[in-house]
């Protein structure tokens, strides 16, 4: 099967579990746990082997997630197990979070700067985001100095990109591309 039709239909099963059991906010907050561990290459080479049993993965999730999650979200986590898909994991999350901003109507936005942005400035670029497509907005953050100074901004399917790195790509393409 198909890795995206499986991680979708594992995350609509949970985000429907969590709506019957009206939970849903507190599992998409048990997601975003999963989703963080899922950014340790560590914790996806333990998902992605072979070599690790079942009954020790699940362990390592009790481990991890036991005291911090919904009883829930564990026994999902040792489904997944159970069934031998637990690197799909990561996906899972994605999918479900998506499902999650689809029901209350919000975009993912994520701004990339040279230099740290301070929590006004990210509060600023919220708000600015939030008026211009009339929806709530959950904003990332990211530094990449490469791009110099500006900001790359990208909401859903849609990008901006101000930073100085592209300005002066575009003038190079322009001093290549004028005869003398």
């Amino acid at each position: 099967m198909n890795q995206s039709k499986i991680s979708v239909r594992y995350a609509k099963a949970f985000f429907q579990v969590a709506q019957e059991k009206n939970v849903l906010k507190e599992l998409r907050s048990n997601i975003d746990l999963v989703s963080q561990a899922c950014k340790q290459t560590d914790f996806i080479l333990l998902l992605e082997s072979p070599i690790v049993k079942i009954y020790r993965k699940k362990e390592i999730f009790r481990k991890l997630f036991g005291e911090n999650v919904n009883d829930l979200t564990l026994n999902f986590l040792n489904m997944i197990a159970d069934n031998k898909r637990e690197a799909y994991i990561p996906a899972i999350c994605r999918n479900f979070v998506d499902q999650y901003r689809k029901l209350n109507g919000i975009k993912a936005a994520k701004v990339t700067t040279a230099t740290a942005l301070d929590k006004k400035e990210e509060e600023k670029i919220k708000v600015t985001i939030a008026k211009l497509f009339n929806t709530q907005v959950e904003l990332t953050t990211e530094e990449d100095s490469e791009i110099i100074g500006g900001f790359i901004l990208r909401v859903g399917d849609q990008q901006i990109d101000a930073s100085v790195a592209n300005k002066l790509r575009k003038i190079e393409r322009e001093f290549l591309n004028t005869t003398i």
